[in-house]
């Protein structure tokens, strides 16, 4: 008796399982023998992951321009003055900071312009 008490508490959390993916939406389809099942369609995200890697190039690319043209003793200077501002500004020290990437392909860049 336990053992189907616990195949049925399976298939109902299963089923439950299934009722809510498919209340986000369904598709029809069609299987080999004929039969018609519901599939849940797929939830998109509200940004897509290309976006997100273009704008962190861009920063990226920002950044890199940046230190090429200022140096990077200025740079660092109107990062620091940035950090001693309101909570946004200090946010905006935290992702201008000199990162790796950046220094990495403003020193190449720089030896390429001479």
């Amino acid at each position: 008796m336990t053992g189907k008490q616990l195949e049925f508490g399976q298939r109902v959390h299963r089923l439950n399982k299934k009722h809510a993916k498919l209340s986000r939406g369904y598709r029809a389809t069609m299987r080999k023998d004929g039969l018609v099942v519901m599939k849940p369609q797929r939830v998109k995200s509200a940004v897509p992951a290309k976006m997100l890697l273009i704008c962190l190039a861009g920063l990226f690319a920002f950044k890199t321009f940046l230190l090429t043209s200022l140096g990077a003793s200025a740079y660092q200077y109107r990062v620091d003055s940035l950090a001693q501002g309101t909570s946004v500004e200090k946010a905006g020290a935290w992702v201008m900071q000199i990162d790796p990437v950046s220094e990495f392909l403003a020193t190449n860049i720089n030896s390429l312009i001479r």
